[in-house]
């Protein structure tokens, strides 16, 4: 399955995958508006042989399948884990 990843100018470490560059018909516009401008950092053949850094290969081929787009957004410190009573 082929995609394309973009990140926005308003939004550090939020990633926007999509299943065809440019073709952003099936994002929320809402979604669009909070990431700003968006710039294409890196298109690539997505497989479940595949692993990507911060996100499950298998939940983002799912989700473009299902919805069109994969919004990844940074795991949560561990201080803010502190502070939830998250992790001890």
């Amino acid at each position: 399955m082929q995609c394309a990843i973009y990140k926005g100018n308003k939004k550090t470490d939020h990633y926007l995958y999509i299943e065809k560059e440019d073709d952003f018909s099936r994002v929320p516009q809402a979604l669009l508006d909070m990431l700003g401008c968006l710039e294409l950092v890196l298109s690539l053949e997505l497989s479940t042989q595949r692993q990507l850094a911060q996100a499950d290969v298998s939940d983002v081929m799912r989700q473009l399948a299902e919805q069109g787009y994969y919004f990844q957004m940074p795991p949560k410190s561990g201080e803010e884990l502190l502070n939830q009573g998250i992790i001890n």
